[in-house]
């Protein structure tokens, strides 16, 4: 199953003390493949730094590099779906493109995906996806 983790939900998969902590383990045993580009990884290492460490930051994205069940993807087209916070797109233009089953995310913003027919981008919050694994 691929998909595509917002950096809201790999912020909330990373301490060891939290509820979804199992997802981030589901991960480092090949339970999915994460997809992602270069503007997400990114993403990932500003914004972990900021939270966390630069050490950290430097840290989960070696591992993700890393690891046999990620896939690095080219986005050759922007849908431009989300307005409300253009950023965001990058996420969706990655999963249409690696036609990933799934966006996890907690953000408000990917709602309006439900509404548009083509193309069909589903989004979970992360509390559903910990369900499924």
């Amino acid at each position: 199953m691929k998909i595509v983790l917002d950096t809201n939900c790999l912020l909330m998969i990373l301490p060891k003390n939290t509820k979804y902590s199992l997802v981030w383990k589901a991960f480092c045993e090949g339970s999915f493949t994460l997809c992602y580009t270069t503007e997400i990884l990114n993403e990932y290492f500003e914004i972990l730094s900021r939270f966390y460490s630069p050490e950290v930051a430097k840290s989960v994205t070696e591992t993700i590099l890393a690891m046999p069940n990620v896939e690095p993807v080219t986005v050759y087209f922007n849908w431009n779906l989300i307005t409300a916070d253009p950023d965001d797109n990058k996420f969706v233009d990655c999963a249409i493109c690696a036609n990933a089953r799934f966006i996890v995310s907690n953000d408000r913003h990917f709602d309006i995906l439900e509404e548009i027919d083509f193309p069909k981008v589903d989004v979970l919050t992360i509390e559903e996806f910990k369900e499924i694994m």
